[in-house]
């Protein structure tokens, strides 16, 4: 082989070595390049990822509405009075303002003397009160954990002016029902009345003197044209104490209504409404299920009277919890012979009922107890009919109750201008009355308000009576803005509601705080917190979307505002 042939060979391995070199190099850069591209996408896809999560799971926070600083000032300024009371001044024995059940200095034990009095049998031989049995079968859940209680702002609250301001002087015809004028002494005997001889029931003897009225019969007459109560009358705690601890002497059914209650006598003739339990406190009501298809619950009647009365209100007869035993004091006391009947045990053992009722009253919706200790509401009842006849009205914001149709008020966006011009409420305070009960609707997400009532006797200037507040606080995950459907169409709206929520919306009188405070004087928070602290957080959120829709109407008109208290500063 030639010395040219042999370089010209190494010549050409040589170019082949330089150009695998120059081919592996371009091949790494296109790696390098292509790993650095890959790279900057991952980085972006998992910052997406992030942003996305966030917007998922984090709650949309309602728009906080910013109040003027001069109604700040109002609201917070320990030094303004109201006026003093112009009906003279106050009935003997009220103390300084304040809540009976929910005053600080209001203490006491309804729950431990329930336990005291009704009691189930332990394995083992011994006694084991009722709460103590209901605490003991309750199952934790993984909910938020409830919070203490801060009863200085309840107290602050209730001692604020705006909750003490007098109303209208009080005549002979504000007042629902009145003792007989005193008759001579001769006559007085003709004018008593004595109970007649009962089992189980005490000997009443009843006359003029009110210090041989019971507290049911002291509520009756304490029912005026303006409010069922008056939040400082001591007769008040005591009326919460009979609800809560004395012993019931007859169960009956009451007729009527679409799902189970029943009327608790007690032995000096008062009487409560009695709503069991249906559902666990922290269970939401099924997104499936139309409003009209719910579950009545017992803590939302307890709930409604104390959210009725924060707002200040007073429109809802006072409601309390008691753990009740389903046999002594339901089966064993009932004469009705239909209700004994639908007793039963269930597989486990616990003791059940279902009545008779339109709805959820058969073996598969029976109310069962623990073993047979079961919680209840008791309400109480208002006068008889044949003595304080009612008349009941038909809301103009009724739902329709059909799966398929909506109401008028739904189609129509000027509805209000219609409902101005239709008597009542085209004159008087009868609307802002209705907006009034729809913001307390709102707030506890109440879709079932058909029908409200007032007491006859006086006639369309009054205050309406809130009744049926069951269907209240199914669900804290969503707020129903329908419900706000009578503010945003007629943006109408009392002064005194308004101030009240304002009020409610600082930091100092939070009203979940204060409603948390209210309902811990229950004598059933000692087995559970009445309502969940995923309601109680609801109840600010909905608070701030109630003032942003009064806001809203205030910049559309100048006549928003019902002023009421006139002589109120601010």
């Amino acid at each position: 082989m030639s010395r040219v042939s042999v370089h010209r060979d190494w010549g050409v391995i040589q170019s082949f070595h330089l150009a695998e070199k120059m081919m592996r190099w371009c091949v790494r850069r296109r790696a390098r390049a292509l790993c650095l591209v890959l790279a900057c996408l991952s980085v972006l896809l998992h910052l997406f990822l992030v942003l996305l999560t966030l917007s998922v799971y984090q709650t949309p926070s309602e728009p906080q509405v910013q109040l003027p600083s001069k109604t700040i000032r109002a609201l917070t300024d320990p030094t303004v009075t109201p006026p003093m009371d112009s009906h003279g001044k106050a009935p003997s024995g009220l103390r300084p303002p304040g809540v009976s059940i929910m005053d600080v200095g209001g203490d006491r034990n309804m729950a431990a003397r329930t336990g005291e009095e009704s009691s189930v049998p332990k394995q083992d031989g011994a006694v084991k009160t009722l709460s103590e049995t209901v605490k003991m079968e309750c199952v934790n859940t993984p909910d938020l954990q409830p919070l203490k209680p801060n009863l200085t702002k309840m107290e602050a609250l209730f001692k604020h002016p705006l909750y003490n301001v007098p109303g209208p002087p009080l005549q002979d015809d504000d007042w629902l029902l009145r003792m007989k004028p005193k008759v001579k002494e001769q006559e007085l005997e003709s004018h008593q009345w004595l109970s007649a001889s009962e089992e189980g029931y005490d000997a009443v003897h009843l006359n003029n003197d009110v210090d041989t009225h019971p507290p049911w019969l002291r509520f009756h007459m304490g029912i005026t044209r303006w409010q069922l109560y008056d939040p400082r009358d001591p007769n008040l705690h005591l009326l919460e104490d009979q609800l809560a601890s004395d012993k019931i002497v007859s169960a009956l059914q009451k007729t009527g209504g679409t799902q189970l209650k029943l009327v608790m006598s007690f032995p000096n003739y008062g009487q409560a409404l009695l709503k069991p339990m249906k559902q666990e406190r922290n269970e939401e009501t099924n997104y499936n299920l139309y409003y009209f298809s719910d579950f009545e619950r017992h803590n939302a009647e307890i709930a409604a009277y104390h959210l009725d009365r924060v707002l200040g209100f007073r429109r809802v007869p006072p409601a309390v919890g008691r753990l009740v035993d389903m046999i002594k004091e339901i089966k064993e006391t009932t004469t009705d012979g239909k209700l004994a009947k639908t007793f039963f045990n269930s597989a486990v053992g616990n003791t059940c009922f279902y009545g008779q009722c339109s709805y959820y009253c058969s073996t598969e919706h029976a109310v069962c107890g623990r073993p047979r200790a079961l919680e209840v509401s008791m309400a109480a009842m208002l006068p008889d009919l044949s003595l304080a006849p009612r008349r009941s009205w038909r809301s103009p914001w009724r739902r329709s109750y059909s799966r398929s149709k909506l109401a008028q008020w739904e189609k129509e966006k000027d509805y209000c201008d219609t409902v101005k011009k239709t008597p009542p409420y085209d004159e008087g305070t009868r609307l802002v009355d209705v907006i009034d009960m729809a913001i307390l609707d709102f707030l506890m997400s109440n879709l079932d308000r058909h029908h409200y009532e007032t007491f006859e006797k006086f006639g369309n200037d009054t205050f309406l009576i809130h009744l049926d507040n069951g269907r209240a606080f199914g669900r804290f995950s969503k707020d129903e803005p329908s419900i706000l459907a009578p503010l945003e169409q007629c943006c109408r709206v009392r002064r005194s509601t308004l101030m009240k929520l304002q009020l409610l919306a600082l930091p100092q009188h939070r009203l979940s705080d204060v409603m948390r405070a209210s309902l811990s004087k229950d004598p059933l928070t000692t087995v559970a917190p009445l309502l969940s602290e995923q309601h109680l957080a609801a109840l600010d959120r909905r608070l701030a979307r109630v003032l942003k829709a009064v806001a809203d109407c205030q910049e559309r008109y100048s006549n928003a505002i019902y002023n009421d208290i006139t002589d109120y500063p601010g």
